[in-house]
């Protein structure tokens, strides 16, 4: 198959009902995760995706589902069913379906926690074309009977690390043993660890390895900062860091819920008397919100109308604000892939951004880790340098490795040393629409 990376999306050759919504919603050039992966998966081939946050995961499989869709006269079950890890992402992706499916009659429905199940069985009951859901709540339906999966074509596993690294694994294994053995999957993620690779591995049929993380995993754009902070003076450098960046919106990470419920109680009392930040809005959220409490808080951030939010990594994967500015890591993660996801809600779309982290007393070694996982090293930033004996120190020098060209690389699992080989192609649902299908479009 040819490979040429396009350079817009007409040189996709996408039906003009897409062409169409694209031109609507200001697209024009693909991503290299959406040049790279839209025409592998319009050939029907399995695809493990692999690319930072922020770079338009979820349209390099949206559209190649969208375009090869049956009519729902024809096919009133779902054909498409995409999993997610939150039920936030899970609102995000259903959006961006939505938008992306203007001026086509198509049914999409989300299905996760905290909304309405009543609504969600009348939906499923009428019929649906794509599913956008949780795991959990993909499970609950289909044990009630009202999620058939028997038409699936195509399995999307968005965020895979993600939804594996908070239990979802079972669930997963069970949905994907309820689907046809001869769809097409597709796994999109910002990493790929080994128990992605073995569920890859044990699922998806020859892969086409799309890599667009290049070297680095932030973004370029993305200035990255480290504060050697005691605990005892932790608030007051925040509240100093506060007031001299002025940011237009911040996210401001802690480990727990109850440490986040804390640090938001404390901002808000204490940034009343300070010029600058008495105006912003401040707010919070966390697991121990309701769904409803959530959504509005993310509808607000999203608006513009929040300008701090203290926050757990409940927003840390895959929920796209574009207009975040600053990330705050009060509280170092302990997995270096959850830095990687915090820092990556800023600098989005192109846009600058910068982090800071607080590093306590004995997290040297934590920050070591996490540069070697960036391959970047942070820079300290003077607001609190020195703590004086027993200070945040690097066990060990950190040697960055020279950076890609930038350009992305298809990894062909099977081509072997002949350039023009091709992994084999999974012989899929008849459901799917053909590209001769989608002309007449």
């Amino acid at each position: 198959m040819e490979t040429k990376t396009p350079e817009t999306f007409a040189d996709l050759k996408l039906s003009g009902i897409t062409q169409r919504a694209l031109a609507k919603l200001g697209y024009e050039t693909p991503s290299p995760i959406q040049a790279k992966v839209i025409p592998w998966a319009l050939e029907g081939y399995d695809v493990i995706g692999q690319a930072r946050t922020g770079t338009g995961k979820t349209a390099s499989f949206a559209i190649p589902i969208l375009e090869q869709l049956d009519p729902i006269r024809l096919s009133p079950l779902p054909q498409a069913i995409v999993l997610v890890p939150t039920r936030e992402l899970a609102a995000q992706v259903h959006g961006e379906f939505v938008k992306l499916a203007f001026g086509c009659p198509t049914e999409i429905l989300e299905v996760a926690g905290g909304k309405h199940m009543t609504r969600q069985l009348k939906a499923l009951e009428k019929g649906t074309q794509i599913v956008v859901g949780t795991p959990g709540r993909v499970i609950d339906h289909i044990q009630r009977g009202s999620l058939k999966l028997n038409n699936i074509w195509c399995v999307v596993l968005d965020e895979a690390d993600r939804m594996l690294d908070i239990g979802f694994r079972p669930d997963i294994e069970r949905i994907l043993r309820r689907c046809p053995e001869n769809r097409q999957t597709l796994l999109l993620s910002a990493t790929l660890d080994g128990d992605v690779q073995k569920l890859a591995q044990r699922y998806l049929f020859e892969p086409v390895h799309v890599d667009c993380s290049q070297k680095g995993v932030t973004v370029d754009t993305i200035e990255q900062r480290y504060l050697n902070v005691s605990p005892e003076r932790k608030f007051e450098i925040l509240v100093q860091l506060l007031t001299r960046e002025l940011p237009p919106q911040t996210i401001i990470f802690c480990r727990t819920k109850l440490g986040t419920a804390k640090l938001h109680n404390q901002l808000q009392r204490a940034i009343q008397s300070v010029p600058g930040l008495s105006k912003m809005r401040l707010d919070t959220i966390h697991g121990n919100m309701n769904q409803t409490q959530r959504d509005s808080v993310f509808k607000s951030l999203r608006n513009g109308d929040i300008q701090i939010l203290v926050a757990t990594d409940v927003v840390g994967r895959g929920i796209d604000v574009t207009t975040v500015s600053h990330i705050i890591n009060y509280d170092l993660p302990d997995d270096c892939d959850d830095y990687v996801h915090r820092v990556g809600r800023t600098g989005r779309m192109g846009r600058d951004g910068i982090a800071f982290s607080f590093v306590a007393r004995g997290q040297g070694d934590l920050l070591t880790e996490i540069e070697q996982r960036i391959n970047r090293q942070l820079v300290p930033d003077p607001l609190a340098q020195d703590l004086g004996p027993g200070g945040a120190r690097r066990i060990a020098p950190v040697t960055v490795i020279a950076s890609s060209n930038g350009e992305s690389s298809v990894d062909d699992p099977v081509a072997g040393d002949d350039e023009n080989a091709s992994p084999k192609k999974r012989r899929l649902n008849p459901m799917r629409r053909t590209i001769s299908d989608r002309s007449k479009r």
